[in-house]
């Protein structure tokens, strides 16, 4: 055997490692940011979309493992960044791939996805058999691990496996008031179309605020596409100041960590807003708050829905969607008060994905309708928000 050819054979030493709670230890080739982070391992089945899922706040504490081997290569850019604050990171800790980072092959790459992940301070780690770290996971539901990335090679391993071991996990953890906005602002920017770019806003039929629990930003562009004049607020505004800007409809965004938590606050101003009569849509996170604030209860997952093809059965239109989701809690069906009606359900496990107040202009779903995972299923809801404040409107003049 030729030197080069054994050259091509070696095994690189490791860069990075992925050190579970369980003390398991998982070797493979650093990319992006250098150090160590601890979180909750979960695995995403979407195959296009790792820019937006990197950079949404709903995975803030939490390291993504993506079951696509190949990641990475259309390279990355600004358009896709799906946190409202382009400068700060999103929340997401790390993320887990099978296959190296190659040159990006796409007319809108900017950079590479590796020099992009650094900017971003996300560590990464590929190399991994992404596979069987995904049916661990589906076995014995979500891990908490520590990522680390050393160039050389150098790693303190019983320092991280007692990291990993130590850290509580996201049970009892509010995150949204990490990636939540510092202060109000307006949105006025549209979707996206080809070769033209984002829009400006040129319809404001309707007065929205949106409580921003960690939301996506392409949330808001379909708020402003459906004439929505929207004003984003941090997450601990109180119901008061909401009212005093007169809303015809209050937003409650998705976001990170354990709804219980976050809803120590938010629950008592979502109840408010009910109370007055507003209609009230929510998505995610905020799915789950308005539903501990109409009485319901939430819980932990297994494993979660984090991917782009799951199924969702509407009952108020008999019809099935093909959703983009990300949620580690889920609403108790079987904890829901009589005046609330459960409206959509997961056909993967029949778990909760949608619930309206009996009587009141008041919904939300589990799922994110405005993610378009090849198909735009889901974009009649934002239809729905604006058809019931027009309603709202017309019944108070």
């Amino acid at each position: 055997m030729t030197t080069a050819t054994a050259d091509a054979w070696a095994i690189p030493p490791a860069t990075a490692l992925l050190v579970l709670s369980d003390g398991t230890v998982i070797e493979g080739q650093g990319l992006g940011a250098e150090g160590e982070a601890v979180a909750e391992v979960c695995f995403n089945t979407a195959i296009t979309g790792y820019q937006e899922i990197l950079t949404d706040p709903s995975y803030a504490g939490q390291i993504v493992t993506f079951t696509f081997p190949h990641v990475g290569n259309v390279g990355a850019n600004e358009d896709d960044i799906e946190t409202l604050s382009m400068a700060s990171a999103s929340g997401v800790r790390g993320t887990v791939l099978k296959a190296d980072v190659t040159s990006p092959s796409n007319y809108r790459a900017a950079r590479r996805f590796d020099e992009w992940l650094k900017a971003r301070g996300i560590i990464g780690i590929s190399g991994i058999d992404t596979r069987a770290l995904t049916a661990r996971i589906r076995d014995l539901g979500v891990p908490n691990a520590v990522i680390a990335h050393n160039p050389e090679g150098k790693f303190d391993i019983e320092a991280l496996k007692a990291k990993a071991a130590a850290w509580p996990g996201l049970e009892g953890m509010d995150l949204a008031k990490d990636v939540t906005s510092g202060q109000s602002q307006g949105w006025t920017q549209t979707p996206w179309v080809w070769d033209e770019g984002y829009g400006e806003q040129q319809n404001k039929e309707f007065n929205v605020v949106a409580i921003d629990y960690g939301v996506k930003r392409n949330i808001l562009r379909l708020l402003a596409d459906a004439g929505c004049k929207v004003t984003v607020v941090p997450a601990e505004t109180p119901a008061d100041e909401i009212l005093a800007m007169s809303p015809d409809g209050v937003f409650l965004s998705n976001g990170p960590g354990d709804p219980a938590a976050t809803g120590t606050y938010s629950v008592a101003t979502i109840q408010a807003l009910v109370d007055k009569g507003l209609p009230v849509f929510g998505i995610c996170l905020g799915h789950q708050m308005l539903a501990l604030a109409l009485g319901g209860k939430t819980m932990k997952m297994h494993q979660g829905h984090h991917g782009a093809n799951h199924p969702v059965f509407d009952h108020t239109t008999g019809k099935v969607e093909i959703t983009s989701m990300n949620h580690g809690f889920a609403v108790d069906k079987e904890s829901l008060p009589e005046n609330v009606e459960e409206t959509h359900v997961s056909l993967f496990d029949g778990t909760n994905c949608g619930i309206r107040l009996k009587g009141k202009p008041v919904f939300s779903v589990q799922y994110h309708p405005e993610a378009s995972p090849g198909p735009r299923d889901s974009h009649y809801l934002f239809q729905r928000f604006t058809e019931v404040m027009r309603e709202a409107k017309q019944a108070s003049a």
